[in-house]
């Protein structure tokens, strides 16, 4: 896995075929240890912060695409929608 200057770098490299290749071989490797496989740190990062649970409206379309996205990433979809909404936030945050 290579070193990432950004978080937005890590996220295209995560979400590119190289990406996507690298965790399929990681989670069958760890698979056959029988153990977990270590994926991205920004998503364990963002996974690990303490939530506050909500209950937001989407229109039907929207959720349908995060999930073929999410699938396609190999991650679940309130993951993807969680770091959509984080990394919007930092950019809205450094016009202010």
């Amino acid at each position: 896995m290579p070193k990432f200057n950004n978080e937005s770098d890590e996220a295209d490299w995560w979400a590119s075929r190289e990406g996507r290749d690298y965790l399929k071989r990681q989670s069958a490797e760890a698979k056959s240890k029988g153990t977990k496989a270590t994926g991205s740190r920004l998503v364990a990062q963002i996974a690990k912060k303490s939530s506050i649970q909500i209950a937001i409206r989407l229109p039907e379309g929207d959720l349908k695409r995060a999930r073929e996205i999410a699938i396609r990433k190999g991650i679940g979809y309130q993951t993807l929608i969680k770091m959509i909404v984080h990394e919007g936030l930092q950019r809205e945050s450094k016009g202010i």
